[in-house]
This record gives C-alpha cells, structure tokens and sequence, in this order.
C-alpha cells in the first residue's frame, strides 16, 4: 500500500501543476474577505473612536436652547429629577472676515466658563492654550476652520460681534464633540472655509450680546436609566417663560445626528456589500470547487484501487481545496487589513477626531471565512463521495456519454448551414445543459458584482442634478438672524451685481402624526417662486399648496402619513404655537427631509405680517466677489450659503462615503469577474482535453481547436450578461434602499454606462483568460495528444 505521505507529494505537486487556478480561485475568496474585513473593520473604527471620544470628553446627552434666563435659573434646572450635570453657556452668531478670503465667512461663538474647559462638551486641544479669563479679545479657533485657512496661534481674525467690528487673536486651535460634524444653520453638509467655531471666555461674549448674568443655552447629562422624555418635558416648561425652543437629546444634536446619519450609511454598506460579495464569493467557490474536483474522477479510482479509503481519499481532497480557500482568506485578510486603515485614515481626517482607534469585528469575519470554507468543503466532498462510491473499475472508465438525442443544429433548420465547429459549440452546450447553466450563473454573478461596484455615480449624478439644478437656482441665500419685514429683499435688490431676490421663511417645528413624531424644518416661499421649485417623481413642478402643506415623501413615509391627512404641528420658536395643517401632496427629494407652504401660510400661522427670515439671490457672473464683500458687512445676517460651495461639499463628502467606498469595492469586484471566467475557462478545457486531443489526431487545425473551446465560453460569457444585469439591478435596488437617510437619499439610477462598464470587464476578463488558454491550445504536441486514452 502506498503510505499516506505520498498523497501530501501528491497534493503539492497538483497546486504546484494548477498554480494558475488555485491563484483564481484564490482570488475569488481573497475579494469577499477583502470587502467583508474593509467595511466592517472601517464601520466599527469610525464608530468606536467616536463613542470613545464622546465618552472621555463628556458629550452631553440634552440640548436647550432660549432667548434669555438668568444664572440663578440654572439651580432649577439641576433640580430636575434625573438631571445629572447642568451647565449654562453663551450662543451666537458672528461674521468672519479672513485675509485673502472674499468670500462670506459665519461661525458660531460658544462661551466657555471662566474656570477654563467646560464641565461639559470639553475641548480637546490641538495646540495652543485656552484663552484667559479676563481677556476680551482672545478665541479658541476650531481646528478644521483653522486648516482651512492656514491659520494658527497668533493668527487675527476680525469679527462682526452684534453688529461691532472686533480684532480677535487665535490662542489655541481646539476640537469639540459637539462639533464633529461642523454644520452651518441651513445647511445640509460642512464646509470649512465659510463656517467656523470659536470659543470666547463667558464674559468677554456675555458682554458683547448684553448677557451678564445670564444664558440662552444649557446642555445636561442625566443619570444612568433616567426618563430623558420626563426631563425634557420638565425643561420645556421651565424654561418656556424665557423663551425656550424645545429641549431635544442627542439623537437630535446636528453634529451628533448628520453624523450618525452618515455612520448608518457606512454601517448598511458595512453589511451589504460584504454580503453580496460573501454570498457571490461562496456561489462561486462551490461552483469552481466542485467542477474541479468532478475533473478528478480517474484519480480518485485510482486511488481507490491502490486501496485509500473514502475517508482518506476526501481529507486529501478536502485539504487540497482548504489550502486554496486558506491562501485566499489571508490574501483577503492581508488587502482588506490595509484597506479598512486606509478607510478609517479618510474617515478620521475628514472628521478631525482627536485619535483614530482601529478595530474590527472578529465575530462577523469569522462567520464569513467559515462561510468560504463551508462552501469549499461543500464543493469537494460533493464529487469526492459521488466518485468513491463508484467501483474503482467503472470510475476509471470516462464518464458515459449523456442519451443521444438531436442537439441544436439538427433540430433548427438553419442552424445546419453553419461549419462543424460552430455546429460542436452548440451541441456541447445542449447536451451538458446543467453545467452550461452554472457557467452562466457564475459569469452572470460577476456581471452583477460589478453592477454593485459602480451604480452609485449616475445616482449621484440625478441627486446633484435634481437638487441643484431643478430644485435650488439661487446662486446664494442668506439666512437672517430673526424674521425681517418682507420689504427687506428690496434693499438686497438694489445692491450693484444682484440680478433678482426672492424671500423666503423658514420655521424648526415637531411634527405629529397619530403616535408618531419628527422634527422637521418648514419652508415657505411664493407660489410664483422662480429659484425655489419643487418635484414630483416625473420630475414636474409642483405648486405650493394655498392651505395646507407639501412634504416629502420620505419624511410622510417615516410619519406614517398620507395625503389628505392632518398633521399638528408645533412651532419651536419663542411663542410655541401649535396649528394643524392637512397633507395636499407629496414631492420626491433627494437631500434632507422638508415641509413646504406658501409664504403667507406660514405668516399667518405664526400670525405674522409679511415676513422673511431668508434671501434668495441670484448675482451678476463677473460680480460676485464684490457682493460677497458687502454682504458681510450686513450685521442681521447669520448665515451665508453659496450654492456653487454646497455643491462641492457635497460632492466631496459624497466621494469621500460613497465613491471612495465602492471604488474599492468595484476594484475587488474586478479581480472576482477575473477569477471566476479564468476558472470557468481552465475548468472547461481540463474537461474537453480528450476531446480536443482527438480533433487534434483527426486534423483539425490549431485554430479550429481553439475556436470549439474560446467559441463556447464567448457565447456562455456573452449568454450571461442580461441575466446578470437583471440580477445587478436587484442587488443595486437593495443597496440603495438600505442607504436611505434625514440626509440624503440615493435614487436607483442604472445608466448605459452602468451596464456597459460592467459588460466591458466581464468581457476584458474573458479576453485576457482566453489568451492565456489559446496559447496553451498552441502548445499541444502531437506525441502527448496521441497518448490521450480514449
């Protein structure tokens, strides 16, 4: 009996002999552990150091913003059952003006109390110190900002502080956790050049906006398993005198939600991706797996005439295929390591963390290398045991032909007209039907891989388009400190470059619906608006409802509610009034999640006058920047959004969590078409060796051989591109569906481009594999042909 080491000579030598397809199949698995350890290990970093972050700098949990309350107020507050710490501060609006920098600059000044750092939302600082006590003209700059504009300590900046002209100095360069994500009011996405934070002492900024002695802002921590809802309820009363706009917790903090809203995006391409290429992976790597071992038959009987056992002929086999699966595990392993760094670097930077922590999920990539080996141990055991249960007699004969029975061409009239070996590509495929539709099934799988990959380009391209080119067509708005009289937008007309303004009026209310609640913003603008203009889902006008109100059809579908139905609605501002409107239709957006009514709806909800609270401009080309200088100087604006500027921070946030994301994972896409049409290649001529070994003998030349083999796998790759667009268009369906948010929602747009990028590389893998295949067609020699056993 030959001894058992002789089958590890054996299995050595094999891997050795198949180098080119245990590479393939290695690559397979190398793609869906690459995917799977990028997007959890990148989700879980992000999410970790942010928890972490929030924790060691005490990220407080309650919100509230007012009018004006004096200090002693603040006993009251840390009174509230549950309430754990309380502390009062200072908020306002200012206007930057930056060397160099003609544009528009906001930010929002936040006091910090005399002792130094806050006892709450502390700050973390990048250089510098903290500024003195006593002094009036020294800030905290935030660190984005401060990058933005190339400033650092001993930089001066000049601000408009309620309605003054001020020289601050930068002292240090800090980061807050309660500015992550550093968002200016009105705005759905940060930008750092036109809006900053600092940080001024609690008397220098009380001063400055008549606040000695009091506060418009607290923020809270409450004790472990406290009815948040209770304290809020208590808050709102207590401080509903002083002007309070609503208590609201973290989950409703704008850094911490937009943030949260993104890391929701990240988790859900965290987990989908990494199943679609998992579950493609282990199709694939069955498939693969299985027709390889099938091609073993022969070998097996041999084996089993040298008298293995079935036992020991499936753990040779097993480890055969284990080892394969095992060099892609780590490959994927080894890429999806650097990869997932190389996404929490991004991410970390993008954000401004204080510290990155790596960290992966070991639970979620165990379960998907199980999954590979499962799916390999599957595909070999398969054939092995059909194999050994065969007398080693029988197994060594070839397979017997399937029943004779007319193919193709002689059962289609006009298929007879074509040459003999067009005519062997169609019977081979008609007669081996299963294995020609798992040949499609893989290819088709890789199709949809790629579909996945790069779908989200075209959505973005609509989203962009919609938002900004149908939807907004002002070149800037400006938001207002508090409503002004309608009759304001003339003043902003007659200023040299302005072409047209329109008003406009926004409103931050709690929306509610039956059990249900949102917070939401209203928007209101004319009916005639020429900058503002809504859409449906053909992409439509849709007008401004007289009465009731317009909303999104996301935000109706989170409320539950539909048109004609009534909604209360609850005005956060000082007066906290409570109206009821009814749902007269429902428009398709694709960025945030508004409510919409006419102008004078809204003025007379709040009841009102003609009033506004923002401007819609649209300026001369070649007067912009000269706009931009006057407007600053205007001391009731609180903000400032150039459309252009939205529009590329969009797109760089964008490119930054989608982009980025799936440009990587198309890339390992790529390398899994790859694997799978070479192995489907390679598999397909081990099989059809005899049967090219006898056309061979039979005079047939080289190139006619080739044609038989590169013939078939041509119209097999070219068979599975429609069933793997279909199957390409459900999966981008369910991606995008996952990647729905208060920020922004992806629409399915499946483009030409997407079909034919996907199409190309399928087909360039095709290519390149039958290459490599015809030119070992080529190297066929007579002798080796001539000893193929019949």
């Amino acid at each position: 009996m030959v001894k058992p080491g002789k089958l590890h000579i054996k299995l050595l030598r094999e891997l050795w002999h198949m180098r080119g397809q245990v590479l393939a199949i290695a690559l397979v698995v190398m793609g869906g552990i690459a995917v799977c350890v990028m997007s959890l290990s990148t989700y879980d970093s992000v999410k970790q150091t942010r928890d972490i972050y929030y924790a060691q700098y005490r990220f407080a949990n309650i919100f509230v913003d007012l009018t004006r309350a004096p200090l002693r107020l603040v006993e009251r507050v840390r009174e509230i059952s549950g309430v754990s710490v309380a502390e009062p501060r200072v908020n306002a609006a200012v206007t930057l003006l930056v060397d160099g920098f003609n544009e528009p600059i906001t930010a929002s000044v936040v006091s910090i109390p005399p002792s130094g750092q806050p006892l709450l939302n502390a700050l973390h600082l990048r250089s510098g110190r903290l500024p003195e006590s006593s002094s009036s003209d020294e800030i905290l700059l935030s660190a984005a900002f401060a990058q933005a504009h190339r400033l650092r300590e001993g930089s001066k900046i000049d601000a408009v502080i309620n309605g003054r002209l001020q020289t601050l100095t930068v002292v240090g360069l800090a980061l807050s956790p309660e500015h992550v994500y550093q968002i200016a009011p009105g705005s759905l996405l940060p930008d750092y050049k036109r809006y900053g934070v600092l940080w001024m002492p609690y008397p220098a900024i009380s001063v400055a906006y008549d606040m000695d002695g009091a506060f418009n802002s607290v923020v809270l921590t409450s004790n472990r398993g406290a009815n948040e809802r209770a304290i809020i309820d208590q808050l709102d009363k207590l401080l509903a005198p002083y002007g309070g706009r609503g208590a609201y917790t973290r989950e409703r903090q704008v850094s911490n939600e937009f943030l949260s809203q993104e890391f929701d995006q990240l988790r859900t391409m965290a987990l989908l991706f990494p199943l679609i290429f998992i579950s493609v992976s282990v199709f694939l790597l069955n498939v693969v797996i299985g027709r390889l071992i099938e091609n073993q038959r022969e070998v097996i009987a041999i084996l089993k005439a040298f008298g293995y056992s079935n036992r020991t002929i499936g753990l040779h086999y097993l480890s055969f295929t284990m080892l394969i699966t095992l060099l892609g595990t780590l490959l994927g392993l080894l890429l999806g390591s650097g990869l997932g760094n190389l996404m929490t670097a991004v991410f970390g930077e993008y954000y401004h963390f204080p510290a990155l922590t790596y960290a992966n999920n070991r639970l979620q990539v165990a379960l998907a290398i199980a999954l590979c080996f499962a799916a390999s141990a599957a595909g070999t055991l398969r054939p092995v045991l059909a194999a050994a249960a065969l007398p080693p007699a029988e197994a060594m004969r070839p397979k017997a032909p399937p029943r004779f029975r007319k193919a193709l061409p002689e059962r289609i009239p006009w298929l007879a007209r074509l040459s003999q070996t067009s005519k062997m590509i169609l019977r081979n495929l008609d007669r081996q039907r299963l294995k020609s539709l798992m040949a499609i099934a893989g290819i088709s799988a890789a199709v949809a891989v790629m579909m996945v990959g790069n779908f989200q380009q075209a959505a973005i391209d609509k989203m962009m388009h919609v938002q900004f080119k149908l939807t907004q067509k002002e070149d800037l708005s400006i938001g207002f400190s508090e409503a002004v009289a309608y009759n304001a937008i003339y003043s902003l007309d007659n200023l040299p470059g302005v072409s047209y303004v329109e008003g406009m009026r926004s409103a931050a209310v709690k929306l509610r619906f039956e059990h249900r609640q949102e917070r939401s913003v209203i928007i209101a603008f004319s009916s005639n608006s020429q900058l503002r203009q809504l859409r449906d889902e053909s992409l439509a006008i849709m007008p401004i409802p007289t009465n009731g109100i317009l909303i999104t059809d996301y935000l109706a579908e989170k409320l539950g509610a539909s048109v004609g139905d009534k909604l209360e609605i609850e005005f956060l501002g000082e007066s906290r009034q409570i109206r009821h409107a009814r749902i007269d239709a429902l428009s398709t957006e694709y960025l945030g999640s508004g409510v919409y009514m006419s102008l004078r709806s809204l003025n007379r909800m709040l009841d009102s006058g003609p009033a506004i609270n923002t401007a819609l401009l649209t300026l001369e080309a070649n007067a912009q920047q000269d706009t931009y200088r006057r407007l600053r100087a205007f001391p009731a604006v609180r903000s400032i959004n150039i459309r252009q500027t939205l529009i590329d921070a969009f797109s760089e946030t964008l490119e930054r969590v989608v982009i980025y994301f799936t440009a990587i994972n198309a890339a390992l896409g790529a390398i899994i078409a790859f694997g799978v049409v070479y192995n489907t290649m390679r598999i397909a001529m081990a099989e059809r060796a005899r049967e090219l070994a006898s056309l061979r003998v039979l005079g047939y030349t080289r190139a006619e051989v080739a044609y038989t083999l590169l013939g078939e796998l041509a119209l097999l790759t070219l068979l599975s591109l429609v069933p793997g667009f279909l199957l390409g268009v459900l999966l981008c369906d369910i991606l995008a569906s996952g990647l729905q948010n208060d920020l922004y929602r992806l629409p399915l747009v499946l483009t030409a481009y997407t079909y034919g990028f996907s199409a190309f590389i399928v087909i360039l893998s095709a290519v390149a594999s039958g290459l490599i295949i015809l030119r070992q067609v080529y190297r066929l020699d007579l002798v080796a042909v001539l000893k193929t056993r019949e």
